[in-house]
């Protein structure tokens, strides 16, 4: 375990979500050999949606979660610049009571702003009252005979409960690369999912980001808009990133467009990607030139994700159309980049990838940033034959011999993308393997919410849903809907349990494939294709196919339960 940044008052480098459990009390939520009817873990967003569902039910029901209160990767994604990528109101829940009476300061807010929108959300639907907070969950059996789920927590914990709904998100698991040496920086250093709350000051220090996702775009743009002495950004892969266009938001403004809120959120759950717009009608050569540059114009202006998801409805399919959009892309990147070198680094005139294939950041000044004299960019690429060799006392020796100094290092490298919180929980089938062992050669579910030998669990916002595809917020309702209804139908049927066929989770596993191979998704390797971790299937984990169709296709199998096998 390394102590980085011990000797500075800092706090220890942390790995592992077990690391934050203890026990902060022992009774209510807390108390141990809990009986209920629902245990949901994890109090982002789906947590929070199902928690106020399944009580409103009629549910006895209980939310555990690691962080500290409500708001999921919010409380853990405190690092300089966290900022989400989807606007307000498309990025919150579409419960009355919650937003009619909140208003945002910006159309993209940052983690400040989603933490005190989650403590309005606790505060109004009195949530905390059923919440176990501090609490990892390390184990959980079903039990057959008596049709309820046995789960342990990190510190000690029993609860049984007959529906198991875990809600812990897509980036539940952080992944730390086996970096030789580690151990022996003497400098701060964090990932950037386990930021510490009260910061690090970088005020004249040498920094260094490892990683360009969204995370470590947004900490060089803080970072390097601050008074750092010198920033060096290790880059295997350019972000082809897009304009965010944040703006202030007055509460004026917000009152007089929320009689439309209701149109909104049902709009946001029929567009493809979950917004609240959608892919042109035409493609990208049923136009003339002059016309398919006006409207990758049009798209353009309107920052945000319209230029992705908004643009010529052929432009993720077919590689021509693709290019289109990429050159079009550099056109409008490169002139904010003075140095030739790096403008070549950050927006290659030949594309890395497809555009669009790896979700692009949303920045502000990122290129400014970059393009800054006191900022070095370390092309890690395979093509520059460059690696990380191994961390020293001082910072970090590349494999052409250089030794990098720095005082702090921030670890944006990810995670175990979208499948890791399902498989770091302990989760044990009915038939005596284990969910790890199971999907190290590729991941099994059934309608992206229920996985086969795991009776009366139900996930959302992870594996073979639209998850990584989609707005966050849309895709958990969708989801959370057809877990409470579902629950409610079993309940109502007097089931004792349901348990998806084998032959349902193939046919699923086939259709998700099928829809992602239609795309350019599986020509590189992304969040969508497994993420970035060493040894982990390549292929695709997202439904592909859209939120509107996602919703209509799990729909279908209500009420018959088709695909489940049934036990009353």
């Amino acid at each position: 375990m390394a102590t980085n940044g011990s000797e500075h008052g800092e706090t220890p480098l942390k790995r592992h979500l077990h690391e934050y459990g203890t026990r902060l009390r022992t009774d209510g939520p807390y108390a141990d050999n809990l009986d209920l009817d629902v245990l949901i873990v994890g109090a982002g967003f789906g947590g929070t949606y199902l928690l106020y569902e399944m009580r409103k039910a009629g549910f006895k029901t209980v939310l555990y979660d690691a962080g500290t209160s409500f708001g999921g990767t919010w409380r853990w994604n405190v690092y300089p610049g966290a900022c989400v990528d989807s606007e307000v109101p498309l990025y919150e829940l579409s419960i009355p009571e919650v937003w009619k009476t909140w208003t945002w300061p910006t159309n993209y807010p940052d983690y400040h702003d989603l933490q005190a929108y989650f403590d309005h959300v606790d505060k109004t639907l009195d949530l905390s009252k059923d919440c176990a907070f501090r609490t990892v969950v390390t184990s959980a059996e079903f039990d057959t005979e008596e049709g309820k789920w046995a789960v342990k927590t990190a510190d000690g914990r029993s609860c049984k409960a007959k529906f198991f709904i875990v809600a812990a998100g897509f980036a539940a698991k952080r992944y730390i690369p086996d970096f030789k040496g580690l151990e022996n920086f003497k400098g701060v250093m964090h990932h950037s999912s386990f930021w510490p709350n009260e910061g690090v000051d970088v005020t004249d220090k040498r920094v260094a980001i490892i990683g360009t996702g969204a995370s470590g775009v947004q900490i060089a743009q803080e970072w390097g808009s601050s008074q750092v002495k010198h920033m060096s950004v290790f880059q295997r892969t350019p972000n082809l990133a897009l304009p965010m266009g944040k703006r202030t938001l007055s509460a004026a403004e917000q009152d007089a467009s929320k009689r439309f809120y209701p149109e909104i959120f049902a709009y946001r759950e029929r567009c493809f990607a979950g917004f609240h717009y959608d892919f042109l009608e035409k493609s990208t050569f049923e136009v003339s030139d002059e016309e398919r540059e006006r409207l990758h114009e049009q798209v353009w202006e309107r920052k945000g994700f319209h230029f992705w998801l908004a643009n010529f409805k052929d432009h993720l399919f077919d590689p021509a159309a693709n290019r289109a959009s990429y050159d079009f892309w550099a056109k409008k990147q490169r002139p904010r980049i003075t140095d030739p070198a790096k403008r070549d680094l950050l927006c290659p005139l030949d594309p890395p990838h497809h555009f669009g294939v790896k979700r692009p950041c949303l920045e502000q000044n990122y290129y400014e940033v970059l393009d800054k004299d006191n900022v070095e960019i370390v092309d890690i690429s395979e093509k520059n034959g460059v690696g990380i060799a191994e961390f020293t006392e001082k910072g970090i020796r590349t494999t052409d011999g250089r030794e990098h100094e720095f005082d702090v290092v921030a670890l944006a490298t990810g995670f175990d993308i979208v499948s890791g919180g399902l498989t770091s929980m302990g989760l044990k089938s009915i038939h005596g393997s284990t969910l790890q062992e199971e999907w190290k050669e590729g991941a099994y579910t059934y309608l992206g919410t229920t996985i086969s030998g795991y009776p009366n669990m139900f996930h959302l916002y992870s594996s073979h849903g639209p998850t990584l595809i989609s707005n966050g917020p849309s895709s958990i309702e969708i989801q959370g809907r057809w877990i409470k209804d579902t629950i409610e139908l079993i309940t109502r049927e007097g089931v004792k349990y349901i348990d998806a066929t084998q032959e349902a989770s193939k046919k699923w596993k086939d259709h998700i494939n099928e829809l992602s191979n239609m795309t350019l998704l599986p020509t590189t390797r992304s969040t969508y294709m497994g993420g970035s971790m060493p040894g982990k299937k390549f292929e695709q984990v997202n439904y592909a196919g859209g939120v509107g169709r996602y919703h209509e296709e799990i729909r279908a199998v209500l009420p018959s339960l088709v695909g489940f096998t049934t036990v009353r």
